[in-house]
């Protein structure tokens, strides 16, 4: 559905970064695009699919009339069951499909063009690094373990028992992540785990769904608790000086609509 061409992945670099640039797209949509999405959604039309394209931007749009589609098609029909059940629950039912395309598609490319075992188990593994597409939508990536505590208490509490790897106090409405967690000294236990926290010792957006950094601004949704980049919901540390307090867009979009 892609109007403009692009370059055929083919090699697994290329697939993984082809499946970012459409999940790039797809979060797009569902979270800080999601009024926009909601209203091309319109019932009264015919069956609608939503597409992540490769420049990371998505659209709405009928299925290709070729058979077969030179891509797996997405979900047929998404703008059905827009009105016939809550906005959160089908957001996430078109993220769940989403998700089974984004695979497909991927997968779709190594089949293509001959990957083998070690190269389908090494593009999965990519993959499978990032959150899904419902877990961001619905707020539900994973922390690392005892950093929900410390994220929820960096934001709210000015007084707590352990401070020393807290940000310097930020202004009203800045709010930085907390940083990666410190390592333990637990042995053999420690270094069976290190790969897990590698791979989860850091905040997730909860719009594009990338890791924390410590040269990016980032602020909080006081709503959801989400945290997000700041360039991702368009804030600027100047802007949320002045912010008391932060609602993200897809929470100021479900408070305007009750």
């Amino acid at each position: 559905m892609e109007g403009v061409p692009h370059p055929i992945p083919r090699t697994v670099e290329e697939v993984f970064s082809d499946f970012k640039a459409r999940r790039a797209g797809l979060i797009r949509a569902l979270t800080t695009e999601v009024e926009k999405f909601y209203q091309q959604c319109d019932p009264e039309k015919e069956n609608l699919c939503l597409y992540g394209l490769p420049n990371e931007t998505w659209e709405v749009n009928l299925p290709v009339e070729e058979v077969p589609p030179e891509l797996p098609e997405p979900a047929l029909g998404i703008n059905f069951a827009r009105d016939g059940m809550q906005e959160k629950d089908w957001l996430s039912l078109v993220a769940v499909h989403s998700d089974s395309w984004l695979l497909s598609v991927a997968f779709y490319f190594g089949a293509r063009f001959g990957f083998g075992k070690s190269e389908r188990k090494r593009l999965f593994q990519m993959i499978n690094d990032l959150p899904t597409v419902f877990e961001v939508v619905t707020g539900n990536v994973k922390q690392p373990k005892d950093q929900s505590g410390t994220h929820n208490n960096s934001s709210k509490s000015k007084s707590s028992g352990k401070t020393q790897s807290r940000p310097e106090p930020q202004p009203k409405g800045v709010k930085m992540p907390p940083p990666p967690k410190e390592e333990d000294d637990n042995g053999e236990e420690e270094e069976e785990e290190e790969d897990d926290d590698d791979e989860q010792g850091a905040t997730l957006c909860g719009a594009c769904g990338d890791n924390y950094a410590n040269d990016e601004f980032w602020i909080c949704c006081d709503m959801c608790e989400r945290w997000f980049h700041g360039k991702c919901v368009k804030i600027t540390p100047a802007k949320a000086e002045h912010i008391k307090q932060y609602k993200c867009p897809s929470c100021s979009t479900k408070r305007a609509r009750v």
